[in-house]
């Protein structure tokens, strides 16, 4: 099933028209679209799903789920440290007056990807652990990863990107553990510490 498909059959059941349906996909699809956007694209989107159906039997909330993974990147620019509340402030605010699905969990969800600590509600465990599944990929799809988010942030010299995404590394390094889920943390855990550790050799 195409991404624009999952998109369209949830807001159907969300109890958005089918008229607005159409317009809010274009939306959607363009600005996940643009060419800054290396790795935070449609690509992602995509894998998030792949993952979200894997372990869908897990899952508690499998609407606002779905529709965090379509919104939580919806604003992202380099330069500023809000796109994910403001991601959440645009996703809630484009529901249906009367929505069927829960709203505030949506916000708590988006919000979330800022951080990526354990949270009481697992549902938000299980997005923020499809959020970063990348960090574990085999090596080749790493290093196609890591150079995206340079590509993205192109706008900063050396000089300043290293640090920061030195630092940025390390605070992964420095958790107990990196996935919130038990099911992530023994498949994935470990793949990820020794992706991160080679990363930061090569920066």
């Amino acid at each position: 099933m195409s991404l624009q498909t999952y998109f369209e059959d949830l807001l159907l059941r969300v109890g958005f028209d089918k008229p607005i349906i159409n317009k809010h996909w274009e939306t959607l699809n363009k600005t996940y679209s643009v060419k800054s956007r290396k790795y935070h694209n449609l690509t992602h989107l995509e894998n998030m799903l792949s993952l979200y159906n894997l372990y869908k039997d897990e899952l508690n909330h499998c609407d606002e789920i779905e529709y965090a993974i379509f919104y939580h990147d919806i604003i992202y620019k380099v330069t500023r440290k809000d796109n994910e509340l403001e991601s959440a402030k645009l996703a809630i605010k484009l529901l249906p007056e009367f929505a069927k699905i829960d709203t505030k969990l949506i916000f708590e969800m988006i919000c979330a990807t800022q951080t990526h600590e354990h949270q009481e509600k697992m549902d938000i465990n299980w997005l923020l652990d499809f959020d970063l599944q990348i960090l574990a990929a085999p090596w080749e799809d790493y290093e196609v990863y890591y150079k995206q988010i340079r590509q993205e942030y192109k706008i900063y010299p050396n000089m300043l990107y290293n640090p920061g995404r030195k630092k940025a590394l390390h605070h992964f390094l420095e958790r107990d553990f990196i996935f919130q889920t038990d099911v992530f943390r023994a498949a994935y855990e470990a793949k990820a510490r020794e992706n991160i550790k080679k990363e930061i050799l090569l920066l």
